[in-house]
C-alpha cells in the first residue's frame, strides 16, 4: 500500500477512542462498524443513551444490535431518535407507510441490494440512514451476510492527484437504472438528480466518495468514455479494497443501522433456495454538498 494510504489509515486508527458510559461499543474492524450492547430497544432510551448512540454512529457508521425483540412501533421510535422517518417509495396497500418488508424465498429471482450501492441516491435528498431488523434468517443457519464499505476511507485511499481531479466534479444519479430495463410501476415518479462526486458528511465535514454502481449514470463534465472509465475504476476500488469493509453476519432479532451518507452496502444472496425476512425503516436526509 502506498505511504499516503498508510498515513490516512494511521490517522484514523490512532485517534483517542471514544468513551461511553451508558452503552457498550465493540468495533467490528478498526475502521468501520461496531456492535452495541447494554440496550433494550423495546424500551424508551434515555437522553444519555441516545447521545452516546449518535456519537458511536458518527465514529463507526454501522451499528449492530443483537437479540432485540421489538415491534414495528418500537422500530419506528428508535429510528425517530435520529430524524424524521422516510416514507416507503411504493408501499403495499394496507401496510405501514414507513416500514419496507424485505422477504426472500425460493420463488425469488432477485434480491434487493445484491451489489454495492447506497440507497436512493437518485433522490434530491437521499436518506440519512436505514435500520434493518431481520427476524428470520436462512434455514441452513447462515448466509445472507451484509458487507458495508466506508466511503470516507474510499476517498482517503485515493492518490492525491486523483482526489484533486475528482474534487469539483458532479455525477448524475438516475432512479431508472436499478430497474435494469424493466418498467417501474405507473405511479412511480422516477427521480434523477446531480450530486457531487466528492461530498462532505453534513455532521463531521469529512470528505467521502459519493458514486455507486446502482444509481450513478455518468459524470457530465467528462466524455461518456472518460466518465465510464473513471466510474469503473472507482467501483473496482470500492469492491476490491477489503480494508474498506466490515461484514455483518445476521442472526434472528438483529437490527443494523447504517449511515447511508458515507457507507455503501452489499447484501449477499448466497442462501438460495432458502428464505429470509426483515423490515427496514429509512430516515430522511438532506442534499449532498461538495
Amino acid at each position: 500500500m502506498e505511504q499516503y494510504a498508510l498515513d490516512a489509515v494511521e490517522r484514523i486508527t490512532t485517534r483517542p477512542p471514544e468513551v461511553y458510559d451508558s452503552i457498550g461499543v465493540d468495533p467490528l474492524t478498526p475502521l468501520t462498524g461496531a456492535e452495541i450492547s447494554g440496550l433494550d430497544l423495546s424500551k424508551e432510551l434515555t437522553d444519555d443513551q441516545v447521545d452516546e448512540l449518535k456519537r458511536a454512529f458518527r465514529a463507526h457508521h454501522v451499528l449492530v444490535f443483537r437479540d432485540q425483540t421489538i415491534t414495528g412501533e418500537d422500530h419506528k421510535r428508535v429510528a425517530g431518535y435520529f430524524g424524521e422517518l422516510h416514507l416507503v417509495a411504493a408501499p403495499v396497500e394496507g401496510s405501514d407507510p414507513y416500514i419496507l418488508e424485505l422477504s426472500t424465498t425460493k420463488e425469488s429471482r432477485a434480491v434487493a441490494g445484491n451489489g454495492w450501492h447506497a440507497d436512493g441516491t437518485a433522490d434530491a435528498e437521499p436518506s440519512l440512514g436505514s435500520m434493518l431488523y431481520i427476524t428470520r434468517t436462512p434455514e441452513i443457519g447462515s448466509g445472507g451476510d451484509t458487507l458495508f464499505a466506508n466511503m470516507h476511507l474510499a476517498y482517503d485511499l485515493l492518490s492525491p492527484a486523483m482526489k484533486t481531479f475528482l474534487d469539483g466534479l458532479t455525477a448524475v444519479h438516475d432512479g431508472l437504472l436499478p430497474w435494469q430495463g424493466e418498467t417501474p410501476p405507473a405511479d412511480y415518479v422516477v427521480p434523477k438528480n446531480e450530486h457531487p462526486v466528492v461530498a462532505r458528511h453534513p455532521e463531521t465535514g469529512r470528505k467521502l466518495l459519493f458514486v455507486n454502481g446502482a444509481y450513478t449514470s455518468h459524470i457530465p463534465q467528462l466524455t461518456r468514455a472518460e466518465s465510464r472509465a473513471v466510474l469503473d475504476m472507482l467501483y473496482a476500488h470500492i469492491a476490491g479494497t477489503p480494508m474498506l469493509s466490515c461484514r455483518v453476519r445476521w442472526a434472528p432479532n438483529t437490527l443494523v443501522f447504517w449511515d447511508n451518507r458515507c457507507v455503501q452496502h452489499h447484501a449477499t444472496w448466497d442462501y438460495y433456495p432458502h428464505s429470509r425476512y426483515g423490515q427496514r425503516i429509512a430516515i430522511k436526509g438532506q442534499r449532498p454538498r461538495a
